[in-house]
């Protein structure tokens, strides 16, 4: 779908996935699935990026997103992990020291156009990642037939 604004028309949608430090497994319940959504649902809001699906796991996150072109794709990086760390530690200061470091999230992330898949690949992916286990997202990413995280 494309977006028009006062000075450009846009049609961007980027798989992003990053994963917590150590891929330690920190949103274990629905509670802290929930909040975490929150936290994202509202940096996207205060930041003019559209969330068009999102999934919260153990130990990681898959968002399928947009945003105007005159954001950077790193800048959004940014702004999501770096505020829903400080956001999560607000909330469950507790969790920091599971982490070493202190640091809620890998340095590292995962962001793809979908040219090279169809929207709706990647959209289902996401929806249906709360109904594949570790190791079978494991061994569907290394057989190539999904994005990999």
């Amino acid at each position: 779908m494309y977006t028009k604004t006062r000075t450009n028309i846009h049609n961007f949608n980027f798989h992003l996935v990053w994963v917590t430090k150590y891929r330690k497994p920190i949103f274990t319940n629905e509670i802290y699935v929930n909040e975490m959504k929150a936290i994202l649902e509202s940096i996207s809001i205060t930041n003019g990026v559209t969330i068009k699906n999102m999934e919260v796991v153990e130990d990681h996150v898959h968002m399928l997103i947009s945003f105007p072109p005159h954001f950077t794709p790193a800048s959004v990086v940014k702004s999501f992990k770096g505020g829903s760390a400080r956001e999560w530690f607000k909330i469950h200061p507790e969790t920091k020291s599971k982490l070493w470091g202190g640091h809620l999230w890998s340095p590292s992330y995962f962001m793809s156009t979908l040219g090279d898949m169809s929207k709706s690949t990647v959209d289902n992916y996401i929806s249906n990642q709360k109904n594949t286990t570790p190791q079978e997202d494991k061994k569907v990413n290394q057989g190539g037939n999904s994005p990999r995280h």
